[in-house]
């Protein structure tokens, strides 16, 4: 493929903070008790990257913006059936089912964040919530689980998601996430832009 059939998709802010936000996902949650100076700096790295991605969903590139991929459930809804059916139209930039994805994760990291800080408050008192007081511990920390196991449960159904896309239309998506290059939709194709 020559540079004329690739178009720059994913900026580089925005592709280091999809793999930092992987790494301090997955340390976090590998860390859990054992290592808690390391779990509560990857929480934190967490959390500073969801607040990157909150701003720059309004001034990244195109491509970043929240008003370039929102869409209603519905149509999220939509879009994967016609993924089942394998007639699903090829998106530049994030298609319906990945902007749902986008909006349960970003969520349940947030949630995860909150929730792990009110945790580390009460049990030692510490951290942006360090007068949150122990009476609830247990509370958050059942509430604090509970989000961290169901983002890895996104993080799983959104590996797979970009699997069969990668192969539906015949791309790496996980390449343009490294390189921000995907191919450009050619007008003559049964691809049609869509954004």
């Amino acid at each position: 493929m020559n540079s004329q059939d690739k178009i720059k998709v994913w900026d580089l802010p925005l592709r280091i903070f999809h793999w930092l936000l992987v790494a301090g996902f997955f340390i976090a949650y590998l860390t859990e008790d054992d290592l808690l100076d390391v779990h509560v700096w990857a929480g934190y790295l967490v959390f500073g990257l969801l607040i990157f991605r909150l701003i720059w969903g309004f001034i990244g590139n195109d491509y970043a913006r929240f008003s370039n991929f929102l869409c209603s459930p519905m149509q999220s809804i939509k879009y994967i059936k016609e993924v089942a059916a394998f007639r699903a139209k090829r998106y530049l930039g994030h298609n319906p089912a990945g902007a749902a994805m986008i909006v349960l994760l970003l969520l349940s990291l947030l949630m995860t964040a909150f929730s792990g800080f009110a945790v580390y408050g009460a049990d030692q008192g510490a951290g942006p919530l360090a007068g949150i007081g122990p009476q609830h511990e247990e509370l958050w920390e059942e509430v604090h689980e509970f989000f961290a196991n169901f983002t890895l449960f996104l993080v799983a159904i959104h590996v797979v998601g970009v699997a069969v896309e990668s192969i539906l239309h015949k791309e790496s998506l996980v390449k343009a996430m490294l390189t921000g290059y995907k191919k450009r939709i050619m007008p003559d194709s049964s691809d049609k832009p869509q954004d």
